[in-house]
């Protein structure tokens, strides 16, 4: 895993690549930075190495302006690239209108799958990396896990809905010993959306998570507010999914959901690990 900050040279890669920027996707339009594509160039099969590379040639943070958003003027970004796993994304460094800097530690670097964290006791959504910032209450973190065919009903993915892949996802996703449907009423779907991005279905939804968000935070009308993005590979959905407390969302949110919009699978490379390959492997 590398971490590269994207300078005004790579902006020609990303956009020979197809990562169009628009303000079109999601119900929380005038906030969200999301990604659309026609067809694939040869541009967009880059290496890892071409980006560093791109990267390296200048210091200087990608910023991202939304015109007429006052909430969010603008966001500096740095890329994440994780060749095990082989996907991509862009996580906010600093608002500088609020002359706001976040402190990010990266609490899990990225893993294969077999050895990853589980999110659940029956061990189906593990986490492959993750990003905290302690201070600010921010978590960004990429999982894994095969679709709950409880809840998606076929095997084609052209059919599934984005509703059915967020409840397939929040399905698994509880550290509780509690039953699928007990873990899906922990949290409240607030909007869902599908996009295909490169000829791939992605799935994006916005939710609540109903538990008490932290030790120290005991008030009932305090949440997670999580916005995530989901995309198929291998028989496994891959998930970004970046969250803060209900109470920062107006501030913290629309630099959040720039980075569900940023999620991208990459073309494998010889160091990409596919989630089925050696499932007894722990290290």
């Amino acid at each position: 895993m590398a971490m590269v900050l994207l300078s005004q040279h790579t902006l020609s890669f990303l956009h020979t690549a197809h990562l169009n920027l628009s303000l079109s996707k999601f119900r929380f339009r005038p906030q969200i930075i999301s990604c659309s594509s026609s067809k694939s160039s040869p541009a967009s099969h880059r290496t890892r190495r071409d980006l560093i590379l791109l990267g390296l040639s200048s210091s200087l943070p990608i910023i991202f302006a939304s015109p007429g958003s006052r909430a969010e003027e603008e966001v500096k970004m740095a890329s994440v690239v994780d060749e095990i796993n082989a996907y991509t994304y862009m996580y906010p460094l600093e608002l500088p209108s609020q002359n706001f800097v976040f402190k990010w530690v990266e609490s899990r670097k990225p893993e294969r799958y077999s050895s990853a964290a589980p999110l659940s006791p029956d061990a189906r959504l593990r986490i492959v990396s993750e990003r905290i910032d302690i201070i600010d209450n921010l978590v960004i973190s990429v999982s894994i896990g095969p679709p709950n065919f409880q809840i998606i009903k076929s095997k084609d993915k052209s059919s599934w809905t984005a509703k059915d892949v967020a409840d397939s996802v929040l399905s698994d996703k509880s550290a509780l010993r509690v039953t699928s449907s007990q873990r899906m009423a922990e949290s409240s779907v607030l909007d869902v959306h599908g996009s295909e991005i490169d000829g791939e279905p992605y799935w994006y939804y916005e939710y609540l998570v109903r538990r008490s968000p932290t030790q120290t935070v005991q008030a009932s009308n305090i949440y997670r507010h999580n916005v995530a993005s989901t995309v198929e590979r291998d028989g496994y959905l891959y998930t970004l999914n970046a969250s803060t407390l209900s109470k920062e969302w107006d501030k913290m949110g629309p630099a959040l959901e720039k980075t569900v919009a940023s999620f991208r699978l990459l073309p494998s490379t010889d160091n990409y690990v596919p989630p089925y390959k050696d499932p007894w492997r722990f290290w």
